[in-house]
């Protein structure tokens, strides 16, 4: 057996990294995995820093909320700059504003002069490059590679954010209990340096920059990103979950420090490892994603089954051990989801639409934090975190029943399955029909190619 799976598993690596041959997304992926360690690092000490201070469920959530705010409020707006000017360049001013965020609160932090409306303005602040930052980064990667390695390089990304996740809340959780949370913040500003440096030492001559969008009406070129969302299933059917998905299953940043406190009685470290077990599991969703070919809605749907009936399973367990091992496994449902709607997304939006389109998907994903963040905090505090977990996680399942009625009663797109990555089409409509695999029950996995990240 040993020697018939070892020669599939050595098949399957160069096809898994395939797109790290290319030397400017290898120094974009390696930049990014080095920031993205110092930003889960300052995820974990912000959440206990607020706890620090206040000891409320409520203000953690407002915390999360103000940082996501911004988001919620410029992504459409932030979609239209993203596909009027060089994404490298915007990419650099974001990452600089980031850093200076970071090192002015490691200073607060340090000095004991911190309090919590200065936590509450600078996490207004981060969400404000947020809004900016992450559709240039999304939109940006189709800029490096070539479109038959653009489902890999998504895929790639989502391992390094996850394996970012798993580093990042471990040594957060060492540097608090060793150092204090000053250092977090002061070592995640440093980590900035290493994206900033990919960008400078790129090949220029190497990118493949989409065609700029010529200025005119904001408002109207807003409506033609929402236009072609909503006219374009393929699009609009995975937006619906990831709306709903977002909001109510997508803010571990308030659950898991209020599950590892109130829940399963632990400390920093033992909330660290929480954080780090999501990320383990999701690192391993997103290898296996980044060795496939394809993507479909009902892999879509499954995955987001999954990640209801294991955050449900999350709610109701009691032990550490146990909540450890569901996080593992809760990870990789979530990759497998975002990545596959992400991956989609991509696909199916021609390229001078793409910054407005994964703004949307910012939207849904990062800016629906405010509104979920503030609802699992305030319900939290009525009725604890077990019972609101177990809320949100059969809300989740409601949307993924709507949605897999939706596709199964639409024969339209239950019909239709075709290769994303070599259609030539000759209109956006025809081409997002006929490439979304979209019946949730039909045989064989559909055909569309692929995604991170995360909140």
């Amino acid at each position: 057996m040993l020697s018939t799976w070892m020669p599939r598993l050595a098949a399957h690596i160069p096809r898994t990294f395939r797109s790290l041959r290319n030397y400017n997304y290898r120094l974009y992926w390696i930049g990014l995995l080095i920031s993205l360690v110092g930003t889960w690092m300052q995820t974990v000490a912000q959440g206990w820093l607020v706890l620090d201070l206040t000891g409320s469920p409520l203000s953690l959530g407002t915390v999360t909320a103000l940082q996501f705010l911004p988001v919620l409020v410029l992504s459409l707006p932030a979609g239209v700059l993203v596909d009027r000017v060089p994404k490298r360049r915007l990419i650099a001013f974001t990452q600089s504003a980031a850093m200076l965020q970071a090192l002015a609160l490691g200073l607060l932090v340090v000095t004991g002069q911190v309090q919590l409306w200065h936590v509450y303005l600078l996490a207004l602040l981060l969400g404000c490059t947020t809004a900016f930052d992450n559709p240039a980064r999304q939109a940006f990667v189709s800029e490096l590679v070539a479109r038959e390695d653009l489902p890999n390089a998504v895929g790639l990304n989502s391992t390094l954010f996850n394996g970012a996740r798993i580093v990042g809340p471990a040594l957060g959780g060492l540097v608090i209990a060793t150092f204090g949370i000053g250092i977090c913040f002061l070592g995640n500003a440093v980590s900035f340096l290493a994206v900033l440096a990919g960008l400078l030492l790129m090949r220029p001559e190497e990118l493949r920059p989409a065609r700029s969008v010529s200025r005119g009406r904001l408002l109207g070129q807003i409506a033609d990103g929402l236009r072609f969302a909503r006219h374009t299933r393929a699009v609009l059917l995975p937006m619906i979950l990831m709306a709903v998905i977002g909001t109510f299953g997508y803010n571990f940043t308030v659950v898991l420090p209020l599950l590892a406190r109130y829940a399963l009685d632990t400390d920093a470290l033992g909330f660290g490892a929480l954080t780090s077990a999501m990320g383990l599991g999701s690192l391993i969703g997103a290898l296996a994603v980044a060795s496939l070919q394809r993507t479909s809605l009902r892999l879509i749907l499954l995955a987001a089954a999954a990640f209801s009936a294991l955050e449900l399973a999350v709610a109701v367990s009691g032990s550490y051990p146990l909540t450890t091992l569901l996080l593992v496994v809760l990870g990789l449902a979530s990759i497998f989801f975002s990545t596959g709607v992400n991956t989609t997304l991509q696909l199916h939006t021609p390229e001078h639409l793409r910054g407005r389109v994964m703004s949307l998907f910012t939207l849904l994903f990062l800016g629906s934090t405010p509104l979920g963040g503030l609802v699992t905090g305030a319900l939290a505090d009525r009725l604890g975190i077990q019972a609101t977990l177990a809320t949100e996680a059969l809300l989740c399942g409601l949307a993924v029943l709507a949605v897999t009625w939706i596709a199964r009663s639409e024969p339209r797109l239950a019909a239709s399955e075709a290769c994303a990555a070599g259609a030539k089409t000759t209109s956006l409509t025809e081409r997002s029909e006929r490439s979304l695999s979209v019946a949730a029950g039909s045989s064989g996995a559909p055909v569309v190619a692929r995604d991170a990240a995360p909140r």
